[in-house]
């Protein structure tokens, strides 16, 4: 299965938020295994830099970076994908994006903590513990 993560996926992991640290953690397991193919939209980079190095610092945040960049894809965020979001209904502009992006290369799903942040899209929406038992009904 081919996912895009939403970037609050990724900011529990790196900052063990609890409750949600380790169904997050799971989802990220996963494409370690490669279980699923997880991708991450490039613009989400930068927003996660900005988020954890408060907490982690820079060293600690380049580091963690590096290590999602081995295992997750990149999706380019390009004019197309601008051009979509600045066009679309969705009321939050970063999930526009996050949704145009999934939409151009033709994810399957997008994995979020927060599905009601993409209503009224045609990919599904996933949490992670929703992606977790999809993965284990399918074996």
């Amino acid at each position: 299965m081919r996912t895009l993560l939403d970037t609050n996926i990724i900011v529990d992991v790196a900052l063990e938020r609890y409750p949600y640290f380790r169904e997050s953690e799971g989802v990220l397991v996963l494409v370690e295994q490669s279980l699923i193919i997880a991708y991450i939209s490039a613009t989400t980079f930068s927003d996660l830099y900005y988020i954890i190095r408060k907490e982690r610092g820079r060293e600690w945040t380049i580091e963690f970076l590096r290590q999602l960049a081995t295992f997750c894809q990149i999706a380019s965020v390009d004019e197309t994908a601008i051009q979509m979001a600045l066009n679309s209904t969705m009321k939050d502009f970063e999930d526009a994006i996050q949704y145009c992006v999934a939409s151009l290369n033709n994810l399957e799903a997008i994995v979020t903590r927060n599905p009601k942040d993409f209503d009224n899209i045609s990919l599904p929406v996933l949490t992670p513990a929703q992606l977790i038992q999809t993965l284990s009904e399918t074996k």
